[in-house]
């Protein structure tokens, strides 16, 4: 396996787990299993954001072009409705 694949599978794994992390922070009653699984999802985004980075850097990943303003705005308004 190439590094590239494997920086895309584990940026995949913690897409994924990121989002299983959020519905279970939202389905406990118990404080503490909640600030823990919030501890680990802060930990776990910020691994994701320094590994995205690298992955940018290494070409690896190309981010989407930044929405207009125009867009920005519409969005906005759709939203709000």
């Amino acid at each position: 396996m190439q590094e590239k694949e494997i920086v895309n599978d584990v940026l995949s794994m913690l897409k994924s787990g990121l989002g299983n992390y959020a519905r279970m922070i939202g389905e406990t009653s118990n404080q503490q299993l909640r600030q823990t699984l919030q501890q680990i999802r802060n930990s776990d985004e910020q691994f994701q954001y320094q590994l995205a980075n690298i992955a940018i850097q290494k070409g690896y990943y190309q981010p989407a072009q930044p929405a207009s303003p125009t867009d920005l705005q519409q969005v906005k308004s759709q939203v709000g409705q």
